[in-house]
């Protein structure tokens, strides 16, 4: 496919764009909704934003779209900032910064767009819809119920319909001035082929007869997504729409407002970026997805206002902001080399649209933790058992650094998160106040409590209670016996561990010392009972 002329051809023509943007001021947005916690695709959506922005030297915006006010959730606007202040991703102008092109929440520029609904309706490019919200459900059940194309307000329906199109001048003024309810909507013209071109997916046509004529401003004062998005993006300079694939039905929509609100020669360029799919590949990643399958799909965690429900995110579970940020980039962007982790700074560098995909990507969980774990191998050991010291300060757990940093070499290279270190190395800590029942069960045997307390002998008289000496004495001694090594060192790994978890068994005992040691064997074989 690379090689294919078409390919070559948009290639080559992004990467003049990308060229040209390096001389002309870029300048992009993120735009979500406050309708709840920040999906880790809209995550991607402004990161790649943030990306784009910041290697052509341009400006990132954040701007709220709270217009559908049926829909806002309480601390969602918060959400949304400070779980993209966790990634490293910051803005140049927006809800919370401020910037010259203020307000940057929607709900707060109402008058601006109905100035724009006027005029689109004056022209005649837009009308006046009264068909109230029961009259129009009536018409897709009947169509529903007749099996015939499920109803849609477009070009072969608004004529038959109760709307500026068909009304006389008095009806409509009347109406109007008894505030009737109403819907301005885009009246989209017939017969004609949409065009426009995206720096992904190319050349996009649309017969605009399949298209409807979707609302743009309501009685209520508040504009659709619609309307209030190409108006912000015209007032506010925005260069690149970079936004997700779901809204790509919806461009050919916008590029007729554009025209007709005579600002066509100032209509960004449009970039619809690829899914995130579940695991399998079939269809959206959603949080379902995420609980069934256990891993977050938020990039923090969220109490939902009404239910009290709480939703995982990948700070609190323990992912670095670098991992996390770097796990996503790669979702949907590939930078043509072996290379897989990058700092911020050089994803700014490598990012081009060139490279990301047409098609969506599935999301892999054990990549997540992969990642998060290569982050962890860069720390220190001092950096190491200073974030679990905290970690454990929360759980009331106080420990010194310098016992925490006595074992965290022992544990790190099998860890993917900082909690699992203590997963990994609490029993150098604290004695094990249970034993894993179905490995007792799977390995005790009648003469378990008799090898033990041969071992239990054998090291109370070791002469080199180190990691060399005491591997060298117990393998020469079990051989000596004639004895199964598993037999004896699963057992004994029981009984001073609790479980079959931690590194080499001669290094454990090395550092718990004899007498600490021989008192946990002796403990176990008075509660283990065979």
């Amino acid at each position: 496919m690379e090689n294919e002329p078409w390919f070559l051809l948009h290639t080559f023509a992004v990467k003049l764009i990308d060229k040209y943007m390096e001389i002309n001021s870029v300048r992009v947005r993120f735009a979500p909704s406050p309708t709840g916690p920040l999906h880790i695709g809209g995550v991607r959506t402004a990161l790649y934003n943030y990306l784009f922005a910041r290697k052509h030297n341009g400006s990132f915006i954040l701007r709220i779209e709270d217009t559908d006010q049926t829909r806002f959730v309480p601390g969602a606007e918060e959400y949304i900032i400070e779980a993209l202040t966790w990634c490293g991703i910051n803005f140049d102008e927006g809800v919370h910064v401020g910037g010259p092109y203020a307000s940057y929440r929607q709900s707060e520029r109402k008058e601006i767009y109905h100035r724009y609904a006027k005029q689109l309706v004056n022209d005649g490019f837009a009308y006046y819809a009264f068909d109230t919200v029961d009259e129009i459900e009536a018409l897709r059940k009947q169509t529903e119920k007749a099996k015939e194309k499920p109803f849609q307000y477009d070009v072969h329906t608004r004529k038959s319909l109760k709307n500026s199109l068909v009304l006389d001048r008095k009806t409509i003024q009347e109406l109007l001035d008894s505030h009737a309810p109403y819907a301005i909507r885009l009246r989209i013209p017939e017969n004609e082929i949409i065009e426009l071109n995206d720096l992904i997916r190319g050349h996009v046509a649309v017969d605009s007869n399949l298209l409807d004529d979707k609302v743009l401003y309501k009685s209520d004062g508040m504009p659709t997504y619609h309307l209030a998005n190409v108006v912000d993006d015209f007032l506010m300079q925005i260069t690149h729409v970079i936004r997700g694939e779901e809204w790509l039905p919806s461009a050919p929509m916008h590029v007729l407002l554009y025209r007709y609100l005579g600002i066509e020669d100032k209509m960004p360029q449009f970039v619809h970026l690829p899914l995130l799919l579940k695991p399998d590949g079939k269809g959206k990643l959603s949080k379902r997805d995420g609980d069934r399958l256990g891993f977050p799909v938020f990039p923090l965690q969220w109490k939902d206002p009404k239910t009290g429900e709480i939703s995982s995110g990948y700070r609190e579970s323990g992912f670095y902001p670098e991992a996390f940020v770097n796990m996503l980039a790669l979702l949907g962007w590939n930078p043509g080399t072996t290379q897989e982790c990058f700092s911020l700074e050089e994803l700014v560098e490598n990012f081009s649209f060139d490279r990301v995909s047409k098609s969506g990507s599935k999301f892999d969980a054990d990549k997540a933790r992969w990642f998060n774990q290569q982050y962890l191998r860069i720390r220190s050991f001092e950096e190491l058992a200073e974030q679990l010291k905290s970690w454990l300060q929360q759980r009331g757990i106080n420990l010194g650094l310098d016992k925490l940093l006595r074992v965290i070499p022992l544990v790190a290279d099998r860890v993917s998160f900082v909690h699992e270190l203590w997963d990994q190395a609490w029993f150098f800590f604290f004695r094990p106040e249970s034993y894993d029942s179905a490995l007792i069960k799977k390995r005790w045997t009648s003469d378990t409590s008799e090898h033990l307390l041969w071992v239990s002998k054998l090291l109370a008289t070791a002469p080199d209670f180190t990691y060399e000496g005491l591997s060298a004495l117990v393998k020469e001694q079990i051989d000596e016996r004639g004895l199964h090594f598993g037999s004896i060192m699963l057992p004994l790994r029981i009984v001073l561990v609790g479980s079959s978890v931690g590194p080499d068994l001669f290094v454990i005992m090395q550092h718990l010392g004899r007498e600490e040691t021989l008192s946990r064997i002796e403990i176990a074989i008075e509660k283990i009972k065979y």
